[in-house]
This record gives C-alpha cells, structure tokens and sequence, in this order.
C-alpha cells in the first residue's frame, strides 16, 4: 500500500487494482489542495486487511472516505462494498464507488449495497483534480 501523508488525521483509501489510475487519482488529489493523507490498496483483500489492521485494539483511524472500484480481481468492489457494510465498526465510513462503468445495474447495486455515491471515473486529469475538490468538500470538510 503506497500513502501519501498530511499533517491532517484524515485519510482516504482508494481501492483500484489498475496501477495508473491509483497514481493519476494520487497526484490529482495532492494537486487538489486536499488537506489529508490518501493511501491505495489493490483489491478488496487488501482494502479489508487495511481496516482490520486499523481497528485493531488500541486503533480507531478509520479512514474518512473510501474510494472503490467495483471491478478487481480476488474480491471485487461489490464483495467488499457488501462486507464492509455489513461490520458494525465499518459501516459508517462513507463509500464512493469509483469505476470506470456506468451501467444502471452497477449504479442500482451500488446503491442498494449501501455506497454513499457512484462516480464515473474522470477521463482528463483536470477533471480528476476537480472529482478530488469536491469529494474533500463533500466528505472531508471540518463539518462533517
């Protein structure tokens, strides 16, 4: 798990197997202002042992936002949509489902499944910067 750190508490975790898009979603993120530490895991398996390692006796640093991609290998984006949603200590983390799928059947999945949104994933990285600003502003403000 590769993470950027902030002198912020907050964290968000992006779950996406693709290595490109971990990395384009990590600069826009940095080049977005945001002011929290953002981490990235390869598939569900990790994304579930990353939470289990941080709700650890002692350990309470849930992460303020999960970023998911529903398609990945060994345990999809719907698996651990379904899991994590299903753990008391997990499912109040917010969950924004971030695929580059579009389809009424993955957006009424979702949404059944508990995910807190569904976005497209951005096709430029100017939009991708943008995506970044308005899920902190969305999730991530000292309001929340």
């Amino acid at each position: 798990m590769e993470q950027v750190r902030s002198s912020d508490n907050k964290t968000v975790v992006m779950a996406d197997d693709d290595a490109d898009d971990c990395m384009l979603a990590r600069e826009a993120f940095t080049a977005s202002g945001v002011r929290a530490s953002f981490a990235c895991v390869e598939d569900g398996i990790e994304l579930l042992d990353y939470l289990t390692q941080i709700c650890a006796p002692g350990k309470n640093d849930l992460p303020a936002l999960i970023l998911l991609d529903l398609n990945m290998p060994r345990k999809d984006g719907r698996a651990a949509l379904v899991e994590i949603k299903s753990q008391p200590l997990l499912k109040s983390i917010p969950i924004v489902i971030l695929t580059t799928s579009g389809e009424q059947r993955d957006i009424e999945f979702a949404t059944r499944a508990g995910a807190d949104a569904f976005i497209t994933k951005p096709d430029s990285f100017d939009k991708w910067v943008e995506m970044m600003k308005s899920l902190a502003k969305t999730w991530l403000s000292s309001e929340q």
